[in-house]
């Protein structure tokens, strides 16, 4: 029998299995799991036989919105005697397809399955600098400079007006140091960027071509989420100003309260 009251099907008369739903960024899926984020994620990450590795971001979805995508037909699919890993269900204009108030928390897995969990906050109020390093994740994955502050970078590039736009996007800031207020600033070599040279002209076109508050530095991802650059945290932008953030924990809680993910996510890079 399945009962699909609150996304939980009772397969049979005493056991019951909860079933989530996971927008998954890397690469963009809607997919239907068995397993709590913890357990996802590490999925994700190592696979079923521990053979592959590989980081992992997703998004778990709310229980009501769960409701109206998990159907009879999909728990019946997923019926059986261990937990369903993963059912995929779209893989194709997922993000943009989502309401932004069924974002219910974003998870970070790392090479070897921690995962780190986050849940939505204020936009940090906060002095920005000149210039800002964003890394997109979905559904395109360019890693751009821009004199824009995270909420006007993600108004921009969901402006339907413009001639060219995203219905919705999840990007996060990464640490420029020195060089958010100075091209030429020393003393940067512990960035993780390849080829800060020219990450450097990327940043002196910004400063001297006016009318161009963003530049391409690489346009697709080419290397590991740098975990320990990211800057304030995660954002997801939707059009007609939409935007929902995901603040990264504190230099201290990474040290302290997360520190097992927080080595994890150093070694992964």
């Amino acid at each position: 029998m399945l009962d699909v009251r609150a996304g939980i099907p009772c397969i049979g008369a005493n056991s019951a299995v909860k079933t989530y739903l996971y927008l998954s960024l890397l690469p963009e899926a809607l997919v239907a799991s068995q397993l709590a984020p913890d357990e996802y994620g590490a999925y994700l990450a190592t696979g079923a036989k521990q053979r592959s590795r590989g980081q992992a971001l997703f998004f778990r979805l709310s229980e009501a919105h769960a409701q109206t995508i998990i159907t009879p037909e999909i728990l019946g699919r997923m019926a059986g005697p261990k937990p369903r890993r993963s059912l995929y269900l779209s893989i194709y204009r997922v993000l943009e397809r989502t309401p932004l108030a069924a974002i219910e928390s974003l998870h970070l897995a790392t090479h070897d399955g921690r995962v780190l969990s986050l849940s939505p906050g204020e936009y940090p109020s906060r002095v920005g600098p000149r210039f800002h390093l964003y890394q997109e994740y979905c559904p395109v994955t360019p890693r751009v400079v821009s004199e824009l502050d995270p909420r006007e970078f993600a108004a921009q590039i969901t402006d339907t007006r413009l001639p060219v736009s995203l219905p919705a996007l999840v990007f996060s800031e990464l640490k420029l140091e020195r060089l958010a207020d100075d091209p030429e600033a020393s003393g940067v070599a512990n960035l993780p960027y390849p080829h800060l040279d020219h990450l450097r002209d990327c940043l002196r076109e910004l400063r001297t071509k006016r009318g161009k508050p963003t530049k391409t530095v690489i346009r697709t991802l080419q290397q590991q989420v740098l975990f320990r650059t990211i800057e304030g945290g995660f954002y997801v932008a939707t059009s007609g100003g939409g935007l929902r953030c995901f603040p990264m924990p504190s230099p201290e809680q990474l040290e302290t309260v997360h520190v097992h993910w927080w080595r994890s996510a150093q070694v992964s890079e």
